[in-house]
């Protein structure tokens, strides 16, 4: 197979994909593969076979430049009008209808968001509690308004340039801690919430937050006041204001976090703190 056969199969699959999901899933969403000529055949057992998208499409023998050509030429079409379609909002119903996991049972409301649309920064907790199941939006009990100044100290706000999400969008029992199930069938939600927003930075509040979004059973004393990146986007883990509430004594490490995130914020976005206004 030709080098340019592999990568029209390949931009193939990440286009479709993009257009099935709504954002670019993280198997694509990398610097794109090098393909080579083949100049030998050669046979692949089925156990030979990668379920890694981008490998498939290096060692997909059974298409030709004619095979990849009339696809795309049929495809992306279509691909392209339902990216159009792709909107919080449409986010947002995909939500609401939601049952993958048992937490839809026992909702009164789902929880997708609240914020700007272009946000400086994303904020992200781990499930709503039941002042928020009883609203619809994210961090409006004590922990929210906590979690209000706390933004608001470094220039912040839901209101004027920050978005606020949870992992998960519905209420778990007793606000126990999600699921690992649960946050699995949830996470996609998360993922094209990212893609939409395109956030300069992420503030993952939380220990549950933090270990899903860095993929790490550590604690979150060991992983927050750290920067770490998804993608290209640098976040960072703090204490999640219901702690603060419970053990005062943590401000002190929380604010040091937060004023941490603010000095990299304004390499990213200067002077962005010039136009907040205290609320």
């Amino acid at each position: 197979m030709k080098a340019e056969e592999k990568k029209q199969i390949y931009n193939l699959l990440k286009t479709v994909s993009l257009g099935i999901n709504g954002y670019t899933p993280a198997a694509f969403d990398r610097e794109d593969p090098v393909f080579t000529d083949d100049f030998e055949k050669s046979s692949v057992s089925s156990n030979q076979i990668s379920s890694d998208p981008t490998e498939a499409a290096v060692s997909a023998p059974e298409f030709s430049a004619q095979t990849s050509s009339s696809s795309l030429e049929h495809a992306l079409p279509a691909v392209q009008n339902s990216r159009k379609t792709v909107s919080l909002d449409s986010i947002a119903s995909k939500i609401h209808d939601c049952s993958r996991c048992r937490l839809a049972g026992g909702r009164t409301n789902t929880v997708v968001g609240m914020g700007v649309e272009n946000p400086l920064v994303l904020v992200i907790g781990e499930a709503p509690g039941q002042s928020e199941d009883q609203t619809g939006k994210p961090f409006v009990g004590e922990a929210g308004q906590l979690l209000d100044k706390m933004l608001a100290a470094i220039q912040l706000s839901r209101n004027q340039n920050c978005y606020i999400t949870n992992i998960v969008k519905c209420r778990p029992p007793q606000n126990r801690d999600p699921a690992p199930q649960e946050i699995q069938a949830c996470i996609s939600y998360l993922e094209a919430q990212l893609s939409i927003l395109k956030p300069k930075m992420i503030l993952l509040v939380g220990r549950i937050a933090a270990q899903t979004l860095l993929k790490t059973s550590a604690g979150i004393n060991s992983l927050r006041g750290t920067f770490y990146q998804y993608g290209s986007i640098p976040m960072m883990a703090t204490y999640h204001p219901s702690a603060l509430l419970r053990n005062p004594q943590l401000k002190a490490p929380a604010w040091q976090d937060l004023k941490a995130f603010r000095a990299e914020l304004l390499k990213i976005a200067p002077g962005y703190e010039s136009s907040f206004v205290q609320e």
